[in-house]
């Protein structure tokens, strides 16, 4: 329970569906942490809220310290990316290695037959698979932040709120009197003050330890130094030197050389790559598949086709090139509503780049 009203409510549904259930919280930060957000999930008045919430509901609730596990599977794999000129997607992680991973230990501990969470995602359960689909709601579903689960996480995992709506989630919560019925829905990292990325580097990792170098364009021309790759993503146009007297935008970023690539709009397109520590939620296929891919959450999903290969990994070829393919982000893989598996986007430099002369 993060306090929110999707699983307050989930938990509320869960109880009148007949499950004896239990509210559980994570506190992922230390207690005399300064730079933790008050509002954020994670924060004390987000546990204040779920076990008001608990208490309202009558059901037992419990704090889980997670602190020193959020430490070294998120903040470090968090930071750890930039530093490697990708961008990372914590959520992912804390669901696969946290909300679904460690702390499934201690619900067993206390008698849990499954983990409830929020999510806005359909599980289905069937006699020896576990099938994950898209939540009722386009606007807010969230399947692919829960496509790296295996299938014993799935088996073991419920979604009660995937056929529902947030409006309809809404009225529940106010028909029941809860105080958290319009809490405002974050839509940042929940551990980034602010959601300025590039602040919370500064401060947990050191700008003196950032890795300078150099901006060139996709010829190999040098067009002025920058303080860190950490502060640059693909897509990127703030930040970027002046005077081209068309947009720039950041299409690669070479951590071998710390270097920096722009280029123009176009040169943001790619119609194919690849990704690696592919997740199949069915039997991994032997021959290429179609499907829809999301290549980051906001993004809608565009036909391709993807080719499975050797040591977990995958090619993708877009029947359209798509804009700003991030490494770093997850890409996940849809046969209608269904997830079929995702990989991790991999850095692969476009023709058109060229070894930087001043790298």
């Amino acid at each position: 329970m993060s306090g929110g009203v999707d699983s307050s409510v989930s938990a509320h549904i869960l109880k009148q569906q007949g499950y004896e259930v239990i509210g559980v919280t994570m506190k992922v930060w230390p207690q005399d942490c300064l730079s933790r957000a008050e509002d954020k999930c994670c924060g004390p008045s987000a546990i204040a809220d779920a076990r008001g919430v608990a208490h309202r509901l009558g059901i037992p609730h419990y704090v889980v310290d997670e602190a020193d596990d959020f430490e070294k599977i998120v903040i470090e794999y968090f930071a750890d990316e930039y530093r490697a000129g990708r961008t990372p997607n914590p959520c992912v992680m804390c669901n696969e290695r946290l909300k679904f991973g460690s702390l499934w230990d201690k619900a067993r501990a206390l008698g849990a037959a499954y983990i409830a969470t929020g999510h806005y995602a359909i599980i289905e359960h069937r006699r020896n698979l576990s099938i994950l689909r898209k939540g009722k709601d386009p606007r807010k579903d969230q399947s692919y932040f829960l496509f790296s689960l295996r299938q014993h996480q799935l088996a073991r995992s419920l979604a009660p709120l995937g056929e529902m709506t947030k409006p309809e989630i809404r009225d529940i919560a106010r028909e029941l009197g809860l105080r958290v019925a319009d809490k405002v829905d974050s839509q940042e990292i929940c551990f980034v003050p602010g959601n300025d990325y590039k602040a919370f580097l500064r401060s947990h990792v050191g700008a003196e330890n950032f890795h300078r170098g150099g901006i060139f364009d996709t010829a190999g021309k040098y067009i002025g130094p920058h303080e860190g790759i950490e502060m640059f993503t693909i897509g990127q146009r703030k930040g970027l030197p002046g005077g081209s007297p068309k947009p720039m935008y950041v299409v690669d970023i070479d951590p071998e050389s710390s270097s920096v690539i722009v280029g123009g709009e176009d040169e943001l397109l790619r119609g194919d790559f690849e990704v690696d520590r592919v997740n199949w939620l069915a039997p991994a296929p032997e021959t290429p598949l179609r499907g829809d891919v999301k290549i980051r959450y906001a993004h809608p999903g565009a036909a391709a086709t993807i080719f499975p290969e050797e040591g977990g990994r995958a090619r993708i070829v877009l029947d359209e090139p798509q804009r700003s393919i991030t490494p770093g982000q997850a890409a996940v893989f849809y046969d209608g509503d269904r997830v079929l598996g995702g990989g991790w986007i991999l850095r692969k430099a476009s023709p058109l780049l060229k070894t930087p002369a001043h790298a």
